[in-house]
């Protein structure tokens, strides 16, 4: 028979219990965290598989972050209606369900459909298992146990991006979705076993109105900027009626909060200036936190022909740069002003993005190992003091609400900068290739002599031609990604000056 605290209805665990919930949660945000960046590595496979192209493909990446963004701030809404216990195992199951969907998908419209239902099921893992892992532990050994809770959420992006890449390679992309698929069912065992039901309390209120305008409001937005440059933007009727959709969602959505009694976010939040510059903040870190490891899988396979299995290292090597941020803030960050340690990290990401706008055809795999480590360093050197500052003048009753949309922005700002990158690398391909095509002629000197090294690059037949155009084809593509990494850079760089506008208390 379980027994329950009376002073915080929670069932009374021993210490053996709590570390087999602590391992359980852990292994459950994991393999939440190995999702995020387990399909990236596949991509340039996928596209070919399914047909697809550059900007559809996106799809599968920008779905999956807004499905988890507009269900995360309902977490507390399902946790209060159904038990933490049972959103637990439904969204455990429903995840590793939709997971296995993902591999057996035919189409790339079915795949998209299984990564936003992914996104959702996955969504109130992350932070019910928080949450558990709070209320299960003691105050003086809870540092212990979010170091051990916050390794599965580092080493979910180390371990997913390798293995992912040789399954990948080894079999098919496929694979990378059916790795999944025994964590989960592991995740959905301890979680039945483990996971005590806490005694019932009072429902809490969802703004229904909030929610579904907001979500209108994102989902518009976020198909007029993948879907926009395949349709040439505002000539096309769908980018115009998702436009009126998004400007409608985001009117009714504000009008409504600032009138509600109990609205879906409260924007008296607002008024708190480190919370609102937090958030702008944070939308700035969402923008470059995941933009690199979509671009880079597809520059390396495209135009460097490099095997899934090196693409997967890469970006797990990336993942020890985020590891050894979260190191170094864990053991001096209380030391360091977290304004200092935020101007760093986005610092290093704006040096890392520099250098790769300096890449080239001939890159090596040195170069973006580098580059790539640096801007995880960022991100791990980042994200700590950020939410020190965001949630510094909140209290206790606002934490929750705040956390939801804390993590809403940043969601939403991964898939935007998304879409921006690719169409500002499908845009800028387009016109460089129009351009350098003006070059071969028959009056271009480099392909009057025949004898020279331009000697397979000719207008004279039609295979050399061929190459002369695939060629032409490899060099506007890569000044594409080299254009998106400019604006990384510049992203980067631009949001440094504010994040000293924060007030910080030294106590």
């Amino acid at each position: 028979m379980t027994t329950y605290d009376p002073a915080t209805s929670l069932p009374k665990t021993t210490g053996f219990e709590n570390t087999v919930i602590l391992v359980t949660l852990t292994l459950v945000t994991m393999l939440y965290a190995m999702s995020v960046t387990i399909a990236n590595v596949s991509l340039p496979q996928i596209k070919g598989a399914l047909s697809a192209t550059t900007d559809q493909i996106a799809l599968i990446v920008t779905f999956n972050i807004i499905a988890t963004a507009v269900a995360t701030p309902t977490t507390a809404w399902l946790a209060a209606r159904f038990g933490r216990r049972k959103v637990m195992i439904w969204g455990v199951a429903g995840f590793t369900f939709t997971s296995f969907l993902c591999g057996t998908a035919t189409s790339l419209e079915q795949l998209v459909v299984y990564r936003f239902l992914q996104g959702a099921f996955g969504a109130p893992l992350v932070p019910l298992s928080q949450a558990i892992v709070v209320d299960s532990y003691p105050k003086e050994k809870l540092g212990y146990a979010n170091a051990v809770y916050g390794m599965g959420v580092v080493m979910g992006p180390i371990l997913a991006p390798v293995i992912g890449g040789y399954l990948s390679e080894t079999y098919s992309w496929r694979w990378v979705f059916f790795m999944v698929v025994p964590c989960g069912l592991a995740s959905l065992v301890g979680v039945t076993l483990f996971i005590k039901r806490r005694r019932s309390r009072p429902g809490s209120y969802l703004d229904w109105t909030g929610f579904i305008t907001l979500s209108l409001a994102i989902a518009a937005s976020q198909f007029m900027l993948d879907r926009g440059e395949r349709l040439d933007w505002f000539d096309s009727w769908q980018i115009i009626a998702c436009a009126c959709l998004a400007a409608m969602g985001v009117y009714v959505f504000i009008s409504h909060s600032l009138t509600a009694e109990r609205p879906f976010l409260n924007p008296r939040l607002l008024l708190k200036r480190n919370f609102a510059l937090g958030l702008f903040v944070v939308f700035v870190f969402g923008l470059l936190n995941f933009t690199p490891i979509v671009l880079l899988p597809a520059l390396l396979q495209t135009l460097r022909g490099y095997p899934d299995s090196i693409v997967g290292l890469i970006l797990g090597i990336r993942g020890t740069g985020t590891l050894l941020g979260f190191l170094i803030m864990f053991v001096g960050g209380a030391k360091i002003d977290p304004r200092y340690t935020m101007f760093t990290g986005f610092m290093l990401q704006g040096i890392a993005g520099w250098y790769m706008a300096q890449f080239n055809i001939n890159l090596t795999t040195f170069d973006v190992l580098w580059t790539a480590w640096l801007q995880g360093l960022g991100v791990g050197m980042i994200w700590v003091p950020l939410s020190i500052i965001t949630f510094s003048q909140l209290n206790e009753n606002e934490t929750a609400e705040g956390s939801a949309i804390f993590h809403l922005v940043r969601n939403f700002g991964s898939s935007v900068f998304i879409s921006i990158s690719i169409a500002i690398m499908i845009r800028t391909s387009q016109i460089n290739y129009s351009e350098l095509t003006q070059n071969a002629t028959p009056l271009s000197q480099g392909l009057t002599f025949q004898d020279s090294l331009f000697a397979f690059w000719s207008i004279e037949g039609t295979r050399t031609l061929a190459a002369l155009s695939g060629e032409i084809g490899r060099q506007a593509i890569m000044i594409g990604y080299l254009n998106a990494f400019y604006a990384f850079t510049i992203t980067a760089f631009a949001v440094c000056p504010f994040l000293f506008l924060a007030k910080h208390n030294k106590r």
